[in-house]
């Protein structure tokens, strides 16, 4: 009998374990190893019908993210539109919603977490910043902006997410790049608050090195001096003015790793009514362990037997490989800083709502112990036929957008008028260093852009 409860008990976790990663692996692997016209293909191959499943929403981001890495920005934008238009237009299905107190959350449509949301909207802003429409890109940010603010509405914490100093920061620079300085200190300065306030108290990021430049830089040309004098105390920098005459400025973003997966922990139970019990506690988040507790057999059989199952979100952290980078050109480096951790901001997003998610998974387990005791008393062996089947598609919702980088890097350079050649020195983990070279033709007084994206990562 005890070892007919092991084998039933290990069967049902390992058949309820797959999450929504394992399930699109092929995907996955694809763009993990950057193959990305392979990636495109597989989205393509079942495009109809992703792009009105439950998982639409992160059909759409994906298909966004491939292309704006190939380069194809303005179809990238159609499918981040989509992706935002989905998100504002999406109201729950209350069947669905019932559903998931029956069976478990993945049976409904996602809507997408709340930093995805935003990531759509900043994703646009890049491609419209790529394509050399500065205004559209800032619209876009202002979106993220006022978005950011709604979905922080929904929460009570103190310590929630609230603003997004990163948008801010990239106001700043699109506004400067349009010569607009004025609009680009307030963005600039907007930035500072957060990231020394919100940013350092949640996510541990401070300041970058380079905003402070920036602050300083576009309070001299609108010709903010007190500010100057009063920004150089609190940073502890003295500026020095640097004429940009015959001189352009390019601005570097490095997306660096990849974001988390999102996986479930399950609390286990199987039960033997009538007796002294056999019980065993498996649990992922204390590291796997599982504790038997022996019990008598004597008369029980599977009838007595009870399962109980209830799962929860959680994310994995895929650690990027390289640590740092660096810009080099005419003997001057620039090092790289860090402007937004996506990382850290999901699993911020996810904690706030826990409670909440808490709250559903529990009730969805009352709903399926009270649904196999109404079958028990009918009949015996149908109750443990219920029990079985709500522990086996007890699931929780592993869903979420996979292919968002770890963390968001960016500095600035001021080069040369004409031809000029950057190098980007990556430095990782186990001495894996890389470096690649990008070309520019720099333009006086006018800033390029650049994206690159390191996908290497680590569970």
């Amino acid at each position: 009998m005890k070892r007919l409860i092991l084998i039933v008990t290990f069967g049902l976790l390992a058949f309820s374990c797959a999450t929504y990663y394992q399930k699109n692996i092929k995907f996955n692997q694809e763009f993990i190893s950057g193959r990305l016209d392979e990636a495109e293909k597989t989205l393509n191959s079942s495009k109809k019908k992703a792009a009105e499943g439950k998982e639409r929403f992160l059909y759409f981001v994906n298909q966004g993210t491939v292309l704006h890495l190939l380069g194809r920005y303005e179809e990238s934008n159609y499918w981040f539109e989509k992706a935002f238009i989905f998100t504002e237009d999406y109201s729950k299905n209350y069947l669905n919603e019932a559903l998931t107190f029956v069976i478990n959350p993945m049976t409904t449509v996602y809507p997408g977490e709340d930093q995805e949301r935003l990531y759509v909207l900043y994703y646009k802003a890049m491609n419209y910043m790529k394509l050399g429409n500065i205004e559209a890109a800032l619209v876009e940010c202002r979106r993220l902006n006022n978005l950011s603010y709604r979905l922080a509405d929904k929460y009570k914490s103190k310590n929630k997410f609230k603003e997004d100093a990163f948008v801010h920061n990239l106001m700043g620079i699109l506004y400067e790049s349009d010569l607009n300085y004025n609009d680009a200190f307030i963005a600039y300065r907007n930035a500072y608050k957060i990231y020394k306030g919100e940013y350092t108290r949640l996510f541990s990021i401070g300041p970058p090195e380079q905003l402070k430049k920036d602050i300083l830089r576009t309070a001299y040309l609108t010709g903010f001096y007190d500010e100057v004098e009063a920004y150089e105390k609190e940073f502890g920098m003295k500026y020095e003015h640097e004429p940009m005459a015959g001189k352009g400025s390019l601005v570097f973003f490095w997306n660096n790793g990849l974001g988390p997966v999102k996986d479930e922990w399950s609390i286990n139970f199987t039960v033997v009514h009538g007796g002294p019990g056999f019980v065993t506690f498996d649990s992922p988040e204390l590291g796997g362990i599982t504790f038997p507790f022996r019990f008598d057999p004597g008369d029980g059989d599977l009838s007595d037997l009870n399962f109980i199952r209830v799962a929860f979100p959680k994310y994995l952290e895929r650690k990027p490989i390289f640590t740092g980078a660096n810009l080099e050109a005419n003997g001057q480096i620039s090092t790289f800083d860090l402007g937004e951790n996506v990382n850290a901001i999901s699993f911020k997003v996810l904690n706030e709502r826990m409670l909440a998610t808490f709250g559903k998974s529990l009730l969805r387990v009352a709903f399926k112990q009270a649904a196999a005791m109404a079958a028990r008393e009918k009949n015996e062996g149908l109750g443990l036929a219920v029990s079985l089947l709500g522990a086996i598609t007890e699931k929780a919702d592993t869903r979420n957008w996979q292919t968002l980088p770890h963390s968001i890097y960016y500095t600035r350079m001021a080069l040369p008028e004409g031809e000029n050649v950057v190098k980007l020195n990556l430095n990782g983990i186990r001495n894996i260093d890389q470096t690649k070279k990008f070309k520019y033709d720099i333009r006086e007084n006018r800033t390029s852009f650049q994206t690159f994206f390191s996908l290497e990562s680590q569970m």
